[in-house]
């Protein structure tokens, strides 16, 4: 099968959790900013593609080049074997994005990348009209930064935080990638219990229980490869059966999602439902200042309100100092707590073991890890 060069992309500050999925994988790996390069056939990219909990997306990296002129931009993109990736009734809509360079207009760059494919397209199969447009979608991009064009395929289409098992949300969701990034840097074995203590509409929990199945978080969902040219009939599904086999069924698993509100609690028992892993994680209606626990060595993971809105803020600190007058005493659990508000250790009432800068969307937020000792 072909190789290709591929780019997994990810939030800002994840993408080293994404190269380590990928090495866990089986696959060499380079990691940038935003992004980590590696290379497979489209066997790897069906399997990545159904594998990564941190990255979102799998992209076939097309083309590199320099370009500060229009005219190089159209020749050197036209210079591309276009034909040995999309066929002749293709769909390949170009999105582009472009920073401190001299091609700075985005809507130019996607008509003249267009122009260029549209141009070798139809020399090497002799049309004269236009191409139809009809078939597959094969989603391309153009990205410039500093001059340097990356001209991308992309393989996934929906971004890969959709698992396709959240059919209802609350206010502020953190995406599903993002809460299993959050689950993976908390080092959770599944052998401790878990617990989200302000569980919203349950995707820590729910992450937390496919990892701790080890099941394929992209097993739900289907991806713009599947229905290529390329791809070998049944060979998605030979790699779906594999990632089948490889679930674990058996272990026991103790996570809870707890919730100030009853209605997030019947929203997450909703989705984790549809996950198939209702029976894997005990949701209950609680406040955090209420909860008790016995257990030892456990892990806490919660993304808490920021208190973004004016108002809220005074509500929010009091829940951090809530947090702090009941987990400080649990020496034996470590706590990670994701916030905004960068002053949350004052009000915690302790210093963090570690702090991780991470991007909720577009909002810088910390990740203030509290490290237990275990108890033997």
């Amino acid at each position: 099968m072909k190789q290709y060069k591929l780019m997994a992309t990810a939030a800002a500050g994840i993408e080293a959790l994404v190269g380590r999925e990928l090495r866990d994988l089986g696959y060499d790996t380079n990691v940038e900013n935003g992004r980590v390069r590696f290379e497979g056939d489209i066997k790897d990219i069906i399997r990545t593609n159904l594998w990564l909990r941190t990255a979102d997306r799998v992209k076939i990296i097309v083309a590199e080049f320099d370009a500060v002129t229009f005219d190089s931009l159209f020749e050197q993109t036209k210079a591309v074997a276009w034909d040995d990736l999309l066929p002749i009734d293709a769909q390949f809509p170009v999105e582009g994005r472009s920073h401190n360079s001299q091609l700075h207009s985005v809507p130019n760059v996607q008509a003249i990348v267009k122009k260029a494919i549209v141009a070798k397209m139809s020399d090497v199969y002799h049309r004269r009209t236009r191409l139809p447009e009809t078939g597959a979608l094969y989603p391309l991009e153009v990205m410039i930064n500093k001059d340097h064009v990356i001209l991308t395929l992309d393989s996934t289409g929906s971004s890969l935080f959709k698992r396709g098992y959240r059919t209802a949300k609350g206010g502020a969701p953190l995406k599903e990638n993002m809460a299993a990034a959050l689950v993976l840097l908390s080092h959770w074995f599944t052998d401790n219990p878990f617990v989200d203590p302000v569980c919203g509409s349950g995707t820590i929990p729910i992450e937390a229980a496919l990892i701790g199945r080890n099941i394929a978080p992209g097993f739900n969902r289907d991806f713009v490869c599947e229905k290529w040219e390329m791809t070998p009939d049944n060979l998605s599904q030979q790699i779906r059966d594999e990632a089948d086999s490889l679930a674990d069924y058996d272990t026991e698993l103790d996570i809870t999602g707890y919730d100030i509100d009853q209605n997030m609690i019947d929203i997450a028992k909703v989705n984790a439902q549809e996950a198939g892993l209702l029976q894997d994680i005990s949701f209950k209606q609680l406040a955090v200042k209420d909860w008790q626990t016995d257990k030892i060595n456990g892990v806490l993971v919660a993304n808490p309100p920021y208190g973004e809105r004016l108002g809220d803020q005074d509500t929010v600190r009091k829940l951090y100092q809530q947090m702090g007058d009941v987990y400080r005493p649990m020496t034996t659990w470590s706590k990670y707590i994701l916030t905004s508000d960068l002053e949350f250790e004052q009000f915690y009432g302790q210093k963090a073991t570690k702090k991780r800068k991470l991007y909720n969307g577009s909002l810088r937020t910390d990740l203030f890890q509290f490290w237990g000792k275990k108890q033997h």
